[in-house]
Protein backbone atom coordinates (compact mmCIF):
# COMPACT_ATOMS: atom_id res chain seq x y z
CA UNK A 1 0.00 0.00 0.00
CA UNK A 2 2.66 2.52 1.04
CA UNK A 3 4.95 1.70 -1.87
CA UNK A 4 2.16 2.22 -4.37
CA UNK A 5 1.26 5.56 -2.80
CA UNK A 6 4.95 6.52 -2.84
CA UNK A 7 5.12 6.46 -6.63
CA UNK A 8 1.90 8.47 -6.94
CA UNK A 9 3.00 11.36 -4.72
CA UNK A 10 4.53 14.13 -6.85
CA UNK A 11 6.38 15.73 -3.92
CA UNK A 12 8.06 12.44 -2.97
CA UNK A 13 8.97 11.66 -6.58
CA UNK A 14 10.47 15.14 -7.05
CA UNK A 15 12.44 14.74 -3.81
CA UNK A 16 13.60 11.29 -4.91
CA UNK A 17 14.74 12.70 -8.27
CA UNK A 18 16.61 15.53 -6.52
CA UNK A 19 18.20 13.06 -4.09
CA UNK A 20 19.46 10.79 -6.84
CA UNK A 21 20.61 13.68 -9.05
CA UNK A 22 22.51 15.34 -6.21
CA UNK A 23 23.98 12.04 -5.03
CA UNK A 24 25.12 11.02 -8.51
CA UNK A 25 26.53 14.42 -9.51
CA UNK A 26 28.22 15.09 -6.18
CA UNK A 27 29.73 11.60 -6.07
CA UNK A 28 31.03 11.91 -9.63
CA UNK A 29 32.50 15.39 -9.17
CA UNK A 30 33.91 14.58 -5.72
CA UNK A 31 35.50 11.42 -7.14
CA UNK A 32 37.25 13.37 -9.89
CA UNK A 33 38.44 16.09 -7.50
CA UNK A 34 39.35 13.61 -4.76
CA UNK A 35 41.33 11.39 -7.12
CA UNK A 36 43.27 14.37 -8.48
CA UNK A 37 43.85 15.60 -4.93
CA UNK A 38 45.09 12.15 -3.90
CA UNK A 39 47.56 12.14 -6.77
CA UNK A 40 48.79 15.56 -5.70
CA UNK A 41 48.99 14.61 -2.03
CA UNK A 42 51.16 11.58 -2.77
CA UNK A 43 53.57 13.78 -4.73
CA UNK A 44 54.00 16.25 -1.83
CA UNK A 45 56.79 16.32 0.68
CA UNK A 46 55.98 14.69 4.03
CA UNK A 47 55.56 17.99 5.91
CA UNK A 48 53.01 19.40 3.47
CA UNK A 49 51.28 16.03 3.11
CA UNK A 50 50.67 16.00 6.88
CA UNK A 51 49.25 19.53 6.81
CA UNK A 52 46.97 18.83 3.84
CA UNK A 53 45.74 15.54 5.33
CA UNK A 54 44.93 17.34 8.57
CA UNK A 55 42.85 19.87 6.63
CA UNK A 56 41.27 17.10 4.56
CA UNK A 57 40.12 15.23 7.67
CA UNK A 58 38.30 18.23 9.16
CA UNK A 59 34.99 17.60 7.29
CA UNK A 60 35.10 13.92 8.30
CA UNK A 61 35.69 14.70 11.97
CA UNK A 62 33.48 17.77 12.10
CA UNK A 63 29.88 17.54 13.23
CA UNK A 64 27.34 17.66 10.40
CA UNK A 65 25.48 20.55 12.01
CA UNK A 66 28.67 22.63 12.19
CA UNK A 67 29.44 21.88 8.54
CA UNK A 68 25.86 22.62 7.48
CA UNK A 69 25.63 25.95 9.30
CA UNK A 70 29.12 26.96 8.13
CA UNK A 71 28.28 26.25 4.51
CA UNK A 72 24.94 28.04 4.82
CA UNK A 73 26.67 31.12 6.24
CA UNK A 74 29.29 30.95 3.49
CA UNK A 75 26.60 30.80 0.80
CA UNK A 76 24.72 33.70 2.37
CA UNK A 77 27.92 35.76 2.69
CA UNK A 78 28.64 35.28 -1.01
CA UNK A 79 24.97 35.98 -1.84
CA UNK A 80 24.29 32.59 -3.39
CA UNK A 81 20.62 31.74 -3.80
CA UNK A 82 20.05 28.63 -1.71
CA UNK A 83 18.75 25.80 -3.85
CA UNK A 84 19.88 22.84 -5.93
CA UNK A 85 23.33 24.27 -6.67
CA UNK A 86 24.12 25.02 -3.03
CA UNK A 87 23.10 21.52 -1.95
CA UNK A 88 25.26 20.11 -4.74
CA UNK A 89 28.28 22.22 -3.73
CA UNK A 90 27.78 21.25 -0.08
CA UNK A 91 27.60 17.54 -0.93
CA UNK A 92 30.70 17.76 -3.12
CA UNK A 93 32.51 19.53 -0.29
CA UNK A 94 31.82 16.88 2.33
CA UNK A 95 32.30 13.95 -0.09
CA UNK A 96 35.81 14.86 -1.28
CA UNK A 97 37.58 13.71 1.93
CA UNK A 98 35.91 10.29 1.73
CA UNK A 99 37.19 9.85 -1.82
CA UNK A 100 40.68 10.94 -0.81
CA UNK A 101 40.66 8.49 2.10
CA UNK A 102 39.65 5.70 -0.30
CA UNK A 103 42.16 6.47 -3.07
CA UNK A 104 45.27 7.27 -1.01
CA UNK A 105 45.83 3.71 0.27
CA UNK A 106 45.77 2.35 -3.29
CA UNK A 107 48.31 4.98 -4.34
CA UNK A 108 50.54 4.06 -1.41
CA UNK A 109 50.50 0.41 -2.57
CA UNK A 110 51.96 1.33 -5.96
CA UNK A 111 55.68 0.79 -6.49
CA UNK A 112 57.39 4.19 -6.52
CA UNK A 113 59.27 3.51 -9.74
CA UNK A 114 56.37 2.25 -11.85
CA UNK A 115 55.78 5.62 -13.50
CA UNK A 116 59.48 6.13 -14.11
CA UNK A 117 59.68 2.70 -15.75
CA UNK A 118 56.79 3.56 -18.07
CA UNK A 119 58.41 6.88 -18.99
CA UNK A 120 61.74 5.15 -19.64
CA UNK A 121 59.98 2.76 -21.99
CA UNK A 122 58.61 5.68 -24.04
CA UNK A 123 55.23 6.40 -22.50
CA UNK A 124 54.11 10.00 -22.16
CA UNK A 125 53.13 11.15 -18.66
CA UNK A 126 49.46 11.19 -19.67
CA UNK A 127 49.65 7.72 -21.18
CA UNK A 128 51.41 6.39 -18.08
CA UNK A 129 48.69 7.91 -15.89
CA UNK A 130 45.86 6.55 -18.06
CA UNK A 131 47.24 3.07 -18.70
CA UNK A 132 49.29 2.29 -15.59
CA UNK A 133 48.33 4.38 -12.55
CA UNK A 134 44.55 4.69 -12.96
CA UNK A 135 43.90 0.97 -13.62
CA UNK A 136 45.84 0.05 -10.49
CA UNK A 137 43.99 2.52 -8.26
CA UNK A 138 40.58 1.83 -9.84
CA UNK A 139 39.28 -0.15 -6.82
CA UNK A 140 40.03 2.82 -4.54
CA UNK A 141 38.39 5.22 -6.97
CA UNK A 142 35.29 3.02 -7.21
CA UNK A 143 35.15 2.62 -3.40
CA UNK A 144 35.38 6.41 -3.03
CA UNK A 145 32.59 6.89 -5.59
CA UNK A 146 30.31 4.45 -3.77
CA UNK A 147 31.12 6.00 -0.40
CA UNK A 148 30.41 9.49 -1.71
CA UNK A 149 27.13 8.35 -3.31
CA UNK A 150 26.03 6.63 -0.10
CA UNK A 151 27.00 9.57 2.12
CA UNK A 152 25.12 11.95 -0.16
CA UNK A 153 21.92 9.92 -0.14
CA UNK A 154 22.13 9.52 3.63
CA UNK A 155 22.73 13.20 4.43
CA UNK A 156 19.99 15.22 6.08
CA UNK A 157 21.59 17.91 8.24
CA UNK A 158 23.86 19.52 5.65
CA UNK A 159 21.11 19.35 3.03
CA UNK A 160 18.64 20.94 5.44
CA UNK A 161 20.85 23.97 6.04
CA UNK A 162 21.93 24.48 2.41
CA UNK A 163 18.61 24.06 0.63
CA UNK A 164 16.29 26.82 -0.46
CA UNK A 165 12.61 27.11 -1.16
CA UNK A 166 11.20 24.62 -3.62
CA UNK A 167 14.15 22.21 -3.55
CA UNK A 168 14.12 19.21 -1.27
CA UNK A 169 15.72 15.84 -1.17
CA UNK A 170 14.12 12.67 0.14
CA UNK A 171 15.44 13.09 3.70
CA UNK A 172 14.07 16.64 3.95
CA UNK A 173 10.74 15.64 2.41
CA UNK A 174 10.29 12.75 4.86
CA UNK A 175 11.21 15.07 7.74
CA UNK A 176 8.66 17.64 6.51
CA UNK A 177 5.97 14.99 6.20
CA UNK A 178 6.72 13.75 9.72
CA UNK A 179 6.41 17.28 11.09
CA UNK A 180 3.06 17.71 9.32
CA UNK A 181 1.87 14.41 10.74
CA UNK A 182 1.46 12.70 7.36
CA UNK A 183 3.39 9.55 8.23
Amino acid sequence: KWYSSLFQDDAIMSALYNTLAIAFLSALIATIIGTCASLGITAMKAKWRTVIMGITNIPVLNSDIVTGISLMLLFIAFRFTLGFSTILIAHITFNIPYVILSVLPKLKQLPHNITEAALDLGATPGYAMWKIILPQIKPGIFAGLLMAFTMSIDDFVISFFTTGNGVTNLAIEIYSMTRRGLT
